[in-house]
């Protein structure tokens, strides 16, 4: 009976991702953007805890493989594609600064390629044997992080709210979730600092970015990560 109990857990904590996609998007359509960024946020907790507890409990499974993918879809995938197809039509909420001049009233639909390239991303993923000790292109997860950071940083940067420069980071964020580049990934086989350097500095330059510079600093960390595999991936070869 505990068994059978424990080995639903997992499961039901990526239920809870699953959930939040679903609420933040609803959310998107009341004008919430903000709201359903801290959703997102709340999903990437979910989104570690789900695999975090079934390594301890040992009961990982392919359909909570499955599950964690089609949540990731949802929340990581779907959800980023409409905030951006909301800012690139001019809504945001509490914020008068973030209106754009759409070229066309098709232009916001080109937010989607987010959830296609999304969808990409995540089914090579689930193929890749490569990724099992580390990524090859951006994780869904952290590119969802980069887009929920926006509707943030118009109220500060409001040129942002163009619509052509909100497409020129949607195809350039897609394009780097398929890309055939290596990344780092937050899985330890121990916690020596000399066989993980490179995390802990992510983690510790990561931690310093958002108390200083807030939501600002995502982008940074972003950026940052990327550049960090570069090296990583230089050193080792």
């Amino acid at each position: 009976m505990i068994g059978e109990i424990k080995k639903h857990i997992p499961n039901a904590i990526t239920s809870g991702n699953l959930l939040c996609g679903c609420i933040g998007i609803v959310l998107c359509f009341e004008g919430e953007l903000e709201l359903a960024a801290y959703l997102m946020g709340l999903a990437m907790v979910f989104d570690f805890a789900d695999g975090f507890v079934a390594r301890l409990l040992g009961v990982s499974s392919p359909i909570g493989k499955e599950l964690d993918s089609l949540a990731d879809m949802v929340t990581f995938g779907i959800l980023p594609s409409i905030i951006m197809f909301h800012l690139m039509e001019g809504v945001t909420c509490n914020s008068k600064t973030c209106t754009g001049i759409v070229p066309s009233p098709y232009y916001p639909y080109l937010a989607f390629i987010i959830a296609i390239f999304s969808a990409l991303r995540l089914a090579k993923f689930n193929v890749d044997t490569r990724q099992s000790d580390s990524f090859i292109g951006v994780p869904t997860p952290a590119n969802a992080f980069l887009i929920g950071s926006l509707p943030f940083l118009i109220k500060d940067f409001p040129f942002i709210a163009h619509p052509k420069i909100l497409f020129a980071i949607a195809a350039i964020m897609s394009f780097l979730l398929v890309a055939e580049l290596p990344l780092i990934a937050l899985k330890f086989k121990n916690y020596s600092f000399k066989d993980n350097a490179f995390r802990y500095i992510l983690i510790a330059s990561s931690i310093l970015f958002l108390v200083f510079f807030q939501y600002a600093g995502i982008p940074l960390i972003i950026i940052t990560y990327i550049l960090l595999s570069v090296v990583h991936n230089m050193i080792n070869k």
